[in-house]
């Protein structure tokens, strides 16, 4: 008989959580102060309302709380997926400078499927036409200098919402 696998209950989430998660899904109120608008709806206070927030995050409940800018009513209108082929052992190390690069959004690692494709490392870049993409794409180029052996830029054709998982009954 296998033993059972322990339950952790710091990361089960109780039903004032699971109402702060449909309260706050689909965003933070803007409002001078969120905690305390979605605390009255709720019923109880803002310290209250960042404490339980904090809680989850800090157990992987919740991934991260943060702005989601609009880049297309900011004027950034051209977003291409530059994609990279380098070396697997340089991958981490790469990503994470070009992560810090202000004009990329997110960098991560996704594995080949030779022979199709051949690339590894993922950067998605705006700029306000394709012109400025592929310069910001060409500064990235220059820090992977021969490490890059190929790359090539994914432009975007139309907007996707992206949203994680929704709980039912929230916003």
């Amino acid at each position: 008989m296998k033993p059972q696998a322990a339950v952790d209950t710091a990361r089960i989430p109780d039903e004032l959580d699971r109402r702060i998660i449909r309260a706050t899904q689909a965003g933070l109120p803007l409002v001078p102060e969120p905690y305390r608008q979605i605390g009255e709806q709720l019923g109880i206070g803002a310290e209250e309302v960042m404490q339980r927030m904090q809680r989850m995050l800090e157990s992987g409940v919740i991934r991260r709380i943060g702005a989601v800018p609009n880049h297309y009513t900011l004027g950034f209108r051209a977003n291409g997926m530059s994609v990279w082929d380098v070396p697997d052992r340089l991958v981490r190390k790469y990503g994470k400078q070009i992560g810090a690069l202000e004009f990329v959004s997110h960098a991560y690692h996704r594995p080949r499927h030779p022979p199709r494709w051949r690339y590894n490392l993922f950067a998605m870049v705006h700029g306000r036409d394709r012109k400025e993409v592929e310069q910001k794409v060409a500064i990235i180029a220059g820090l992977l200098g021969g490490d890059a052996r190929d790359h090539r830029i994914l432009f975007s054709s139309r907007i996707l919402k992206k949203s994680g998982l929704r709980l039912p009954g929230g916003g």
